[in-house]
């Protein structure tokens, strides 16, 4: 194709075009630059200067000046409810939705944000109300996560187990937790006076119901705790036999929660008059799958059944092969109950044992807790929902120092 020099005409009209284009955006930036309060850009300069405070105050001014501003005001209740200023928060999100001109899809999202800040608040009849006006807007399935939150904070089982149904209906995911929802529901009615026998076997069948649509690895403590509550329900009922084979099921199933059951085990076979037996199953348990809770029932058994001596032997031996503070702490206690020792025994000669084993202890009270895996939170007790941040099944089942 051949160059014609009359195509060098439109260079200067494109020229042209291009600068008054230019001139046209810098003067439109500038009228909105303008009409910018100057409160605007002086937040912006706290902020660049890490003055979030005074920012804060800044933009506060804007919004007072330009009640227009709606994503500014959304920010701003936002941070607000991060810094834990709930009175701020909520006052920002509730002169929102007073405005008659708010547009739908801005008012969804500012009774979203409202119920956030009852919720963070702690006001949970008025957050429970917010997120029940959701349901039928784009911000149904947040607001129905929020709430089964709520039902949990409550305990209102039956409620929470309600909202679960609904959310699987919404979205296909497994819901582990409500098989805890139905294990409290049992557990309640064991520990009411009469227990409710029926009640809890409802309960316990729609656990195991629940069990069979979640996945096996995702659902290991929800199972170890549907057979504790069944072993509890045996004896209840009466029935040794029965509550044996549930117990001895999560030593089978779960090795790992065998110190959470080892108690139980040792009283079923205490009732039938074959403590022996017993003793003898849980130190088989230990050889295969040695933990502290499980090493904590087989020493006290030890000392009572076969007195102190034997005690210390089997301390000594688990010590050397899982070395631990408190292992040590269990080994010095026997010592001091029986200080002549075994056969093999040789004395510390000028040792105050009752001084090394009360320095020990000390230590062995910061380490012999359960930690959340999630949070962080330790408790004396194990927990099947963390009371620090109400994740479930986030306690191992075992104590912080084998953890270490």
């Amino acid at each position: 194709m051949d160059f014609e020099p009359w195509w060098l005409i439109f260079v200067p009209v494109l020229f042209a075009l291009g600068w008054l284009a230019a001139r046209f955006d810098i003067r439109q930036m500038l009228r909105e630059t303008r009409s910018l309060p100057d409160s605007y850009f002086r937040g912006l300069n706290f902020l660049l200067n890490e003055e979030p405070d005074r920012a804060i105050d800044a933009f506060v001014e804007v919004a007072k000046l330009d009640p227009e501003t709606t994503e500014l005001h959304f920010a701003l209740g936002s941070l607000f409810r991060r810094r834990g200023e709930m009175e701020r928060a909520i006052r920002v999100h509730q002169s929102l939705l007073n405005r008659s001109d708010l547009p739908a899809a801005e008012r969804e999202h500012a009774q979203h944000e409202l119920a956030q800040d009852f919720l963070k608040a702690g006001m949970l009849d008025r957050a429970e109300s917010g997120f029940e006006q959701l349901k039928d807007t784009r911000y149904a399935l947040p607001a129905l996560r929020s709430l089964i939150r709520i039902f949990e904070s409550e305990h209102d089982w039956p409620r929470a187990i309600e909202a679960v149904k609904t959310l699987q209906g919404l979205v296909d995911e497994p819901v582990p937790q409500i098989v805890h929802y139905y294990c409290e529901q049992a557990q309640s009615a064991l520990s009411s006076k009469p227990a409710d026998i029926e009640a809890a076997h409802k309960a316990l069948d729609a656990a195991d119901h629940a069990l069979s649509a979640i996945d096996a690895a995702s659902s290991r403590g929800a199972m170890v705790r549907t057979a504790m509550l069944r072993a509890r329900l045996a004896l209840i009922e009466q029935d040794p036999k029965r509550e044996r084979l549930y117990l001895e099921s999560v030593m089978t199933d779960a090795a790992e929660y065998s110190g959470l059951v080892a108690e139980q085990v040792l009283a079923n076979y205490r009732a039938a008059n074959q403590a022996e037996a017993g003793l003898e199953v849980l130190q088989k348990q230990y050889e295969r799958h040695a933990s502290l809770d499980l090493f904590n029932v087989l020493f006290r058994e030890l000392r009572v059944q076969q007195g102190a001596a034997p005690a210390w032997t089997f301390a000594r031996s688990a010590l050397r092969s899982h070395p631990s503070l408190l292992g040590l702490d269990r080994l010095l206690e026997a010592e001091l109950a029986n200080p002549e020792g075994g056969a093999d025994h040789v004395p510390v000669p000028g040792a105050d044992l009752t001084l090394l084993r009360s320095l020990i202890h000390k230590h062995t009270q910061r380490l012999d807790r359960y930690a959340c895996r999630s949070c962080g939170f330790q408790a004396r007790r194990f927990y099947w929902q963390c009371p620090g941040c109400n994740a479930w099944e986030t306690y191992a089942p075992r104590r912080l120092e084998e953890l270490e």
